[in-house]
């Protein structure tokens, strides 16, 4: 049985005194790619965040690689939702991803020939490197976030966490950015919290569903009964889900019960 690198156990959260998350329970093990699902305000980014250390439980526990995030952060890669860049800021591509190569108590202003080695590999893997000494600020929304996950490989994790990645990508550049991450999928472990199910469908080998508490399925595999779990809307509206079926996109419907397309 492969290695076991998060294991989550009744790990409960609130906000203010309000539940977010409860009892949730997660294995992921090495070489998974887990697309994490649900409605918003469902508890997904909530739960990225606690398994990245930003965020402490109420209860519960959180190992990773066998010990507390905080402990294993230079093991693990983050890409954010939003890559909020100042687009007149003179930074090159080269430089972001170096970023990545950044540890407590290196300089910002000093990177080693091995630094530099690393950074020009990570965008030579994402398909970048004929544009690492273009200013990050003239680059297309997919184009950002190749350069984020160059820069999260550039510190050399063991698992990849991404947070809604392609929101602000087209669905050309979404379908190319899924493709990357299965490629990548080979050397690393990958979660992915994600709307767009097209990473389910298509990509994932798992999938966790998060509203409050977490069910998880070992198949990347949406049914009618997972989402009538899941997505407790009410009776006359749509759930915040798109299912993908033969690169068509359906909205499903929960209505009085049952659950179909439209």
């Amino acid at each position: 049985m492969r290695p076991t690198v998060i294991d989550i156990r009744t790990l409960c959260f609130r906000y203010n005194g309000v539940p977010v998350l409860n009892e949730v329970d997660l294995i992921v093990r090495e070489g998974d790619f887990l697309a994490v699902i649900g409605p918003n305000g469902g508890g997904k980014t909530t739960l990225l965040k606690l398994m990245l250390g930003l965020l402490i439980p109420a209860s519960g526990s959180i190992r990773i690689f066998d010990r507390p995030p905080q402990a294993v952060s230079h093991r693990i890669g983050y890409v954010p939702q939003d890559v909020n860049i100042n687009t007149r800021f003179p930074v090159s591509v080269l430089d972001v991803v170096l970023m990545g190569r950044l540890r407590p108590g290196r300089s910002l202003l000093r990177h080693t020939a091995s630094d530099r080695a690393r950074a020009a590999e990570m965008l030579d893997r994402v398909e970048m490197a004929d544009l690492r000494n273009r200013r990050i600020g003239a680059l297309s929304g997919g184009q950002k976030q190749r350069v984020m996950v160059a820069r999260a490989l550039a510190g050399e994790p063991d698992i990849l966490f991404l947070d809604e990645p392609t929101a602000s990508i087209d669905a050309k550049g979404q379908g190319e950015f899924h493709r990357l991450l299965k490629e990548l999928n080979r050397s690393i472990t990958i979660l992915v919290v994600s709307h767009d199910l097209m990473v389910v469908s298509g990509f994932a080998n798992s999938v966790a569903c998060v509203n409050q508490s977490l069910h998880y399925h070992d198949k990347a595999e949406v049914t009618a009964d997972m989402i009538d779990m899941m997505y407790r809307c009410a009776h006359d509206e749509s759930c915040p889900v798109e299912l993908v079926s033969h690169g068509v996109p359906h909205r499903v419907l929960r209505r009085h019960g049952d659950v179909g397309h439209d």
